[in-house]
């Protein structure tokens, strides 16, 4: 069971594991020794997420997520099973986490009438500035 929130649980039924060779350098060890880690979680159709944090999971997941709501995440920054395992389910939570947060919406606003006056003043100022520089001396 991961706590991902306190009121998000994830069991470990709804998560599968893989382990897969480690790509990169690591000498004779990385042909032989399949420490990566491969998490899947069905994120679309598991019963432990509620729909509004379901959807933004989906969102902020991207490419992690295939067409069907599965979440793919792979761990191989560790030389060991257990470090790597360790390390995909921690950044599944995060994920989770992140987006169980509720965004605040944005509140429309306006400019106010003296910082629109502060731009148009400063826009006539390097107008003036580039006129001036346009024109030689003398050539009136």
């Amino acid at each position: 069971m991961i706590q991902v929130t306190p009121g998000i649980r994830i069991p470990e039924s709804e998560l599968s594991e893989r382990f897969i060779r480690s790509p990169g350098p690591g000498g004779q060890n990385v042909n032989k020794v399949e420490t990566a880690v491969q998490l899947r979680f069905d994120a679309a159709r598991s019963p432990s997420l509620p729909e509004d944090v379901r959807q933004r999971l989906l969102r902020l997941a991207g490419r992690r997520a295939d067409g069907e709501g599965v979440l793919t995440i792979e761990a191989h920054r560790f030389r060991t099973r257990e470090r790597n395992r360790d390390d995909a389910r921690e950044r599944l939570a995060e994920l989770i986490r992140q987006a169980a947060h509720r965004p605040k919406p944005r509140v429309a606003t306006r400019p106010t009438r003296g910082s629109k006056e502060r731009r148009l003043a400063a826009k006539r100022l390097r107008a003036g500035v580039k006129q001036r520089r346009s024109t030689r001396p003398g050539e009136d």
